[in-house]
């Protein structure tokens, strides 16, 4: 028994348990976990917690870190689209787009010709239509590559996430030409970047899909940890017993009455777990 035993954690990955903003803007190589985070979450874990990452990231453009992340949980991936078991190499729960996603994407691409999408496909493969520059930003900071494809239709079902790629006045259009369709409403539109608009099913987020894997673990809402630092983060911080945000996080995430913490290069996990073991 620990003194953390029916606690669930649950982090962001980029910016948040590990810094990745400056790899993205200078093509430079993504930085190890912090160490003060390791040896945070290696306490955490050894006293019972259960620790899970919650990334807007498809499980393929997770994958190559995996490794590098202490966890004993099943995660939230594809901003939460789906539930992956790391541990038996299985997807738990999936909550997928409908046909309709592809033909509304191409109308998307049609009157936004400078945007780009990633379709995240269920089988760990991403398809780019219209790749731009940010596309290609995403793809080094990844490590995965995609499979270009002319068009929407040609994109294989089924589909986790829609990422769409743009300046933020363009993917502020997409979101209110999606409104003015009478679509928007099926989705989820939530900005996880600058320069990322994700969509996914309604209902497939981070907090709602967090919600599910505590009960898959028995524990209950009110043992659950979150940490974040972007839009996307915002479902889950809210849906916690209390929400956590490194000092580098959006003033969306400071408006929605996250704790914060240090900055995510410094170790904010870190601070989390320091928090929580005064509380427990």
């Amino acid at each position: 028994m620990g003194k953390f035993d029916g606690v669930l954690l649950a982090s962001d990955f980029d910016n948040t348990l590990i810094y990745t903003e400056d790899a993205l803007r200078s093509g430079t190589p993504v930085p190890p976990l912090p160490e003060r985070n390791r040896k945070a979450l290696e306490y955490f874990m050894a006293e019972g917690g259960r620790f899970a990452i919650a990334t807007g990231r498809a499980l393929a453009a997770f994958l190559n870190y995996a490794n590098e992340v202490p966890m004993n949980s099943p995660g939230v991936v594809c901003n939460g689209a789906a539930i992956y078991d790391f541990i038996k190499d299985e997807y738990l729960e999936a909550a997928l787009l409908d046909e309709r996603a592809r033909e509304r994407g191409q109308a998307v691409l049609d009157r936004f010709p400078g945007a780009a999408i990633e379709a995240y496909h269920i089988d760990n493969v991403i398809h780019a239509v219209h790749p731009n520059e940010i596309t290609r930003q995403h793809e080094r900071i990844t490590k995965v590559s995609v499979v270009e494809l002319p068009s929407m239709a040609d994109v294989p079902l089924p589909l986790g996430k829609l990422l769409y790629e743009a300046d933020r006045q363009t993917l502020e259009g997409i979101v209110a030409f999606l409104h003015e369709q009478g679509w928007a409403a099926d989705y989820e539109l939530i900005f996880s970047g600058k320069t990322l608009l994700e969509m996914t099913a309604k209902g497939a987020n981070k907090g709602d899909m967090l919600r599910r894997l505590a009960a898959r673990l028995s524990i209950s809402m009110e043992h659950v940890y979150c940490a974040g630092d972007e839009a996307n983060d915002i479902s889950m911080l809210t849906a916690a017993a209390e929400g956590f945000a490194p000092e580098n996080c959006i003033p969306a995430v400071r408006a929605c009455g996250a704790t914060i913490v240090r900055h995510a290069r410094d170790g904010a996990i870190g601070d989390v777990i320091e928090r929580l073991n005064q509380k427990y």
